[in-house]
């Protein structure tokens, strides 16, 4: 199966939406409780993350379909959202999307990247680890209230470039 990585377009945030969906609704909210768990808040909220960090989101498509999509955050070197169709998990989509990722963040000069995930998602931090990140904490998902989820902080060291950039020979 071939990937092809590239910028994510106004005309998909929906499509993109969707996938995060089915993602989050098959390997997390089982780990969820509360308002946390809701489907339809969660649904609502992928759709505003999309379209709010659009310039910063890069997807993966197979045969010209999205399957996948990872965005960073404005201004720093964290991902806050690694996602892909569940059916295809598994075959390296989200190493070539993290990958791509970090190299975008490498050209910027960053140094690191850093990223969270739910402890409770195994899978999710065996991933991370194979692909080089350590974790530096743990702490509750949302320390205003009570709250039985607990996130990891991850972070992976990066080779950043450290030249100037230019279209021009």
């Amino acid at each position: 199966m071939t990937a092809v990585i590239r910028k994510a377009l106004a005309s998909e945030v929906e499509i993109l939406a969707d996938i995060a969906y089915v993602a989050w609704d098959k390997d997390l909210r089982p780990l969820l409780s509360g308002p946390a768990a809701n489907r339809d808040l969660e649904r609502r909220r992928m759709s505003h993350e999309v379209h709010a960090n659009l310039e910063r989101v890069v997807v993966a498509d197979v045969d010209t379909v999205p399957v996948g999509w990872c965005s960073r955050a404005r201004g720093r070197a964290y991902i806050p959202y690694l996602f892909v169709t569940p059916l295809l998990q598994g075959h390296g989509i989200g190493t070539l999307l993290l990958r791509r990722m970090e190299t975008l963040l490498e050209l910027e000069g960053r140094d690191r990247v850093q990223l969270n995930t739910l402890a409770d998602n195994v899978r999710a931090v065996a991933f991370y680890q194979h692909q080089g990140y350590r974790i530096l904490a743990m702490r509750p998902e949302d320390q205003s209230a009570h709250n039985p989820e607990t996130s990891i902080r991850l972070e992976k060291r990066l080779s950043p470039y450290r030249g100037a950039i230019s279209d021009t020979e």
